[in-house]
């Protein structure tokens, strides 16, 4: 910025130069030469040095001012550039009159009415073979004055149906590029009739999405759902909450409205692709159901939910998990059994550092990565493949989350909860000494990187202590 205000006054200060230096030209041909105007046959070439000279002095004179005007006095009350347009059209009006005045005084002897009567004609003739391309000039005066949009806006002209980014703005068209990547001219004078939609680029612009939902699913869940997948999306701006709302209750389903504002409106399409799959894959994560037509007929049975895989399999996964070695193979299958699973988009967060929670996950499928809050932005200290596990301790002692956790590809996850874990402790009382041991020597080992660290008594007691007054064991 600072730079930019050097240039404009270096840029005044060498017209202010020029002009002096012409001036004083100008004077030092008056002082050495007979400066009245000569007369006779040669006289009008004669007084050619002395328009031209003049005529000079008037451009660099007019070329100041234009800068002086534009460049400080209009900027700083209107804290924006001039358009280009404008001041060539004043600096065009204005060296033409000066011409014309100093013209007339060098040649005081010609009548100048009949060449502005002779001009008069000229123009008319011309504005009639003209009438588009001046309507067009005259258009884009307008539209450099009133500045309804800039380089850089989304626009939509909508009698044309076209969408895309503006350009650039000449005396003649506005050169739109499309999302299709074409170029489209549309010209001043036709976008000056059009109902012009602008989405400013340095505005929060809003986009809106639309899905459905059947009647038995919680209203208050579905937004907490639907708001927090959103939230996380790419371009998402994160300095207004996205809003999800009830839109109608249709005859089959409720209609769902989402209200989310974009960093770069430009990118809106790739953003509303990438909202609707985060909305699908929060749906299916949280047991929420698809609206579908039910106007012809429609048998409502129960239908037992499809687990995402076998409890077996499940049994087998959490066997491998080191937190669960102490389990027998019935309890294996008891907590499998009670077992969710969940399946999150490229992406998504899993967990966040700081949140409430009473559960652990296991990747059953894909890859997620490990990240801790910095100063620079979260930094990822590990990646969980298959097998892997995370938030033990929210599940044993309900600690909160301290790191996040993001799938890195779509990823299916199995859930343990509180309720199921409890039930296991209840009817087998001595699985929470042998977990806390379990946990107090895995922490052992990755605090002292070594597979034969063992835990203290200490310690052991008092993990041992925290599980028993979480799951209110006796």
């Amino acid at each position: 910025m600072a730079a930019t205000q050097s240039d404009r006054k270096n840029k005044i200060f060498l017209f202010l130069f020029a002009a002096i230096v012409v001036g004083l030209a100008l004077y030092f041909y008056a002082s050495h030469f007979d400066f009245t105007l000569p007369t006779g046959k040669h006289r009008n070439w004669q007084k050619l040095p002395i328009l031209a000279l003049a005529s000079l002095l008037g451009y660099l004179a007019t070329r100041f001012l234009n800068a002086a005007l534009f460049d400080f006095a209009f900027r700083i009350r209107k804290r924006y550039e001039a358009p280009t347009l404008v001041r060539n059209i004043f600096t065009l009006l204005a060296f033409a009159i000066l011409f014309l005045l100093l013209f007339k005084g060098v040649y005081n002897d010609y009548d100048l009415g009949a060449l502005f009567t002779t001009s008069a004609l000229f123009g008319v003739i011309i504005g009639l073979a003209l009438q588009d391309t001046l309507g067009n000039f005259f258009a884009g005066i307008s539209l450099h004055a009133d500045r309804p949009f800039q380089v850089g806006d989304v626009i939509v002209v909508t009698q044309q149906k076209l969408t895309g980014v503006v350009e650039s703005i000449t005396w003649r068209a506005i050169k739109i590029r499309t999302f299709q990547n074409h170029i489209v001219l549309v010209s001043n004078s036709l976008a000056a009739r059009e109902a012009i939609e602008v989405a400013p680029r340095d505005n929060l612009n809003a986009r809106l999405a639309f899905f459905s939902t059947i009647y038995t699913d919680s209203p208050a869940k579905t937004i907490h759902v639907v708001r927090e997948s959103v939230r996380d999306a790419d371009n998402v701006s994160d300095k207004i909450t996205p809003i999800v709302r009830i839109r109608a209750l249709g005859d089959s389903a409720i209609d769902w409205e989402i209200k989310y504002w974009l960093d770069d409106y430009a990118k809106y399409n790739d953003t509303d692709a990438l909202v609707r799959q985060r909305v699908w894959y929060a749906l299916r994560r949280n047991g929420l159901t698809f609206a579908f037509p039910t106007r012809t007929l429609h048998i409502e049975r129960n239908v037992p939910v499809r687990p995402i895989t076998a409890q077996d399999q499940i049994a087998d996964r959490l066997s491998a998990v080191d937190v669960f070695s102490p389990l027998s193979t019935d309890e294996l299958r008891q907590l499998a059994k009670a077992t969710a699973g969940h399946v999150f988009a490229p992406g998504e967060t899993l967990i966040r550092a700081g949140d409430e929670g009473s559960s652990m996950f296991v990747v059953h499928n894909g890859r997620v990565a490990v990240q801790v809050p910095d100063r620079a932005g979260p930094r990822t200290v590990a990646e969980l493949t298959e097998g892997n596990f995370f938030g033990e301790m929210a599940l044993f002692t309900g600690e909160p989350r301290t790191a996040n956790v993001v799938a890195l590809e779509e990823t299916e996850v199995l859930e343990i909860g509180h309720a199921a874990m409890k039930h296991l402790f209840e009817t087998n009382p001595s699985l929470a000494e042998s977990i806390s041991w379990t946990i107090a020597e895995r922490q052992a080992d990755l605090a002292k990187g070594s597979a034969s660290a063992q835990p203290s008594i200490q310690e052991t007691a008092g993990l041992l202590s925290s599980i028993k007054r979480f799951f209110g064991l006796h």
